[in-house]
């Protein structure tokens, strides 16, 4: 079986380790000459020790969540909005960076469960105190999501593939060259790394620019809703459990918008508000209008 074939079938096989197919990918890109694809396979393989190279797919937009304690109280998994933060410190509660090698990440994947990426003590010091009213935060972290992690590795699986279904039809024969003999010349070669590689897969599978500017600008809406909401009703004056309880149900809201779900989580936090009407009533009552258009 000639290398690109072995790489093609790797790449669909969902048993076979990720790991094991960037080192046949490491093989091809001495015998295509392409230092470009041979450094993204290392660092796929090593780490990104350079963050600046680090791809868009290994950038992912988190949720951040803390433990606070305070007056007796003790409230654990409490969600903390970026809204209340100093504005410094917003994107880095929302992006977590997934430098990681690739087994690692494929081990953290195959444990079954979420995984946290912990806020920096000296992070947790410095704005601790004021997250919640009466609480400081003990501890801090990024919720990864189990999903999150598998479709890193779905995409490394997919750009692979397509890269080597590329190079495979430019010369069946590429993978079976000398090393650095350039079956291909080295600017299609490029070409075809930077299409499939470091290119945005998402916007050549849509193949609607306007379906994807539109639902951006949807997104943006809602999420400026969600975390306007959330700083209103954490900055209550309310027993802290209570406000815990409520900004948990508007984070399940957010977590669920788009999906036939929204309105069960919606409907359940309009039953938890209507318990506690006297105290979050006027907080949340200029984003109820905008809130119930989210509705399906």
């Amino acid at each position: 079986m000639s290398l690109l074939r072995d790489i093609q079938n790797s790449a669909i096989d969902e048993g076979s380790q990720v790991a094991t197919l960037l080192r046949k990918c490491k093989v091809l890109a001495v015998r295509l000459g392409s230092k470009e694809f041979g450094r993204w396979v290392d660092n796929e393989l090593n780490g990104y020790e350079d963050l600046d190279e680090l791809p868009p797919y290994r950038v992912l937009r988190v949720r951040s969540y803390g433990h606070f304690v305070g007056y007796g109280h003790e409230v654990k998994n409490a969600p903390i909005a970026p809204s209340v933060l100093p504005e410094e410190i917003r994107d880095f509660s929302e992006t977590s960076m997934i430098n990681m090698p690739i087994s690692a990440l494929a081990s953290l994947a195959e444990s079954g469960s979420d995984s946290r990426d912990s806020w920096a003590p000296d992070i947790v010091r410095l704005v601790g105190g004021d997250i919640y009213e009466n609480l400081n935060c003990v501890s801090a972290w990024k919720a990864l999501p189990r999903a999150s992690l598998i479709g890193i590795i779905d995409t490394v699986r997919t750009r692979i593939l397509n890269f080597a279904l590329e190079i495979e039809s430019e010369n069946p024969d590429a993978g079976e060259a000398q090393a650095k003999s350039n079956p291909i010349p080295e600017d299609k070669v490029s070409q075809v790394f930077h299409t499939y590689i470091t290119g945005n897969v998402q916007n050549l599978a849509t193949g609607s620019s306007n379906f994807k500017q539109t639902a951006t600008v949807n997104s943006s809406v809602s999420d400026e809703l969600f975390q306007n909401l959330l700083s209103a009703v954490m900055r209550a004056s309310a027993d802290a459990k209570v406000v815990a309880e409520v900004a948990g149900s508007i984070e399940e809201m957010r977590d669920a918008r788009g999906t036939r779900g929204f309105n069960v989580h919606y409907q359940s936090f309009m039953s938890l508000l209507a318990d506690h009407m006297q105290v979050f009533g006027p907080i949340v009552a200029p984003y109820l209008p905008t809130l119930a258009q989210l509705l399906s």
